[in-house]
């Protein structure tokens, strides 16, 4: 069964995200797990 992720961010933050989001081509949950895995390393 799957889990719900909700955080909340700054419109700043927000649009930097996005931004970065979109350019990359990843889903929200795409950025989130491929900033956890720069972490990791």
């Amino acid at each position: 069964m799957g889990k719900t992720v909700k955080f909340e961010v700054g419109d700043e933050q927000h649009e930097k995200l996005t931004d970065l989001k979109e350019r990359r081509g990843y889903t929200c949950k795409g950025l989130m797990l491929e900033g956890a895995k720069c972490l990791e390393s």
